[in-house]
């Protein structure tokens, strides 16, 4: 469905008495208001024969609008004719689920408009059109300028998810080191998914957003290439945060396997230990118990309290000895 529908001229918004979901109407109010109009408009989820629609009146190619409908695509920058066609995949955390939850943003700059097609529930963009109509001499720069607004919008929301990932990581690598015996494996497993969710939303933009920054996009103008370069380098500044704590939680995966082993070493030393202790007992119980004629100390009336007092001392003597080496 068609969400929204605004008209700017020269950076100022424009109110105008057409219908959200009247394409062509809305392309000839356009028109009308000369140089420096364009419109922007935005679709949530729709289907193909509502994009097909859009396409036939605006002229998008039939690739890029395959392209939009279906939430699967990587983040690409392509250029069909006279149209930038741009894909975002904006992703944010849910603290609830302790996972990220991903979307699709697919975007058409034309000379004169803007066509956003959102996929997937909770990345709303609304706010960031707003916050960019306070700012006329930006909106003066057109489409490149909305585009802009959206694509900083969405890596930012990577740097929050890059926050949180990173209190998780701390928090398993202290789980790893404290003295309780916690299992954190599958949650490491779990937090290295989740790494690779930003990675594979994070490091195909670079490319486009670097084309946009060094001014290769026709539709951007040099006065919009310094935004574009601002939101590339906060996006490498992602992909590196990203690339750190892929490589910390290898290392919090190595530390907690080397600990299991450590603890599994000590549990075999304890219970070895142990055996030792209860193999004093056992022999002196088993060489007295043969009960042969000719035995030592087999009529001693002393004989039970000293084998008693021997098995204890002997055990006491090990148990210390044991406890020393720190075997206990």
């Amino acid at each position: 469905m068609i969400a929204s529908t605004v008209v700017y001229r020269d950076g100022v918004r424009l109110n105008v008495d057409v219908a959200p979901d009247d394409v062509a109407g809305i392309r000839k109010v356009v028109q009308s208001c000369g140089p420096g109009a364009f419109f922007a408009m935005t679709l949530h989820e729709p289907d193909e024969a509502e994009m097909a629609g859009v396409a036939r009146i605006l002229g998008l190619h039939r690739l890029a609008v395959e392209d939009s409908v279906h939430p699967v695509q990587r983040p690409k920058l392509e250029t069909y004719g006279d149209v930038e066609f741009l894909v975002l995949k904006p992703l944010w955390y849910d603290p609830a689920s302790r996972r990220i939850e991903g979307g699709q943003v697919a975007m058409f700059m034309g000379l004169d408009y803007v066509v956003v097609v959102r996929q997937g529930e909770g990345f709303e963009l609304d706010s960031a059109r707003h916050d960019h109509e306070l700012h006329t001499h930006v909106l003066e720069q057109g489409p490149a300028a909305l585009v802009h607004a959206l694509a900083d919008r969405v890596v930012d929301e990577y740097e929050r998810v890059v926050s949180a990932l990173q209190d998780e990581v701390d928090e398993v690598e202290a789980e790893v080191f404290s003295p309780q015996r916690i299992r954190v494996s599958r949650r490491i497993y779990a937090l290295e998914g989740e790494v690779n969710t930003l990675r594979r939303a994070v490091q195909p933009l670079r490319g486009p957003m670097q084309r946009l920054a060094d001014g290769e996009v026709k539709r951007v103008s040099p006065e919009a290439v310094p935004f574009f370069r601002d939101v590339a380098d906060h996006l490498a500044r992602v992909d590196d945060a990203a690339d750190s704590l892929d490589n910390l939680l290898s290392s919090v995966y190595d530390a907690n396997l080397s600990r299991i082993g450590v603890q599994q070493n000590d549990d075999m030393r304890r219970m070895a230990a142990w055996a030792g202790i209860a193999a004093v007992i056992t022999v002196l119980a088993g060489i007295y118990g043969m009960n042969f004629s000719n035995m030592p100390e087999l009529r001693w009336s002393f004989g039970y309290p000293a084998a008693i007092l021997l098995m204890v001392g002997l055990s006491l003597l090990l148990y210390r000895r044991f406890k020393k080496s720190g075997w206990l």
